[in-house]
């Protein structure tokens, strides 16, 4: 699962689906790293730009919490 956002769950389509105006259907994934203040560690995510838009929004240690909930990491 190599093309999978870790946060969201965002993963790339089956098949090779580009549209009329050329958009890929694939996730737009980064590789970031991000410091847990309450686990005091630095941790190495794959997550899509959505993905960093929820972890400024409510958080990197909620959103950890609420992707093992829903069985994303």
């Amino acid at each position: 699962m190599s093309r999978v956002c870790q946060i969201t769950g965002k993963k790339a389509v089956v098949g090779n689906n580009v549209s009329h105006s050329n958009i890929k259907t694939n996730p737009n994934l980064h590789t970031k790293k991000f410091y847990v203040p309450e686990l005091d560690e630095w941790i190495w995510l794959k997550v899509s730009a959505h993905g960093m838009r929820n972890i400024n929004k409510k958080g990197i240690y909620k959103c950890l919490v609420e992707a093992s909930e829903r069985g994303i990491l």
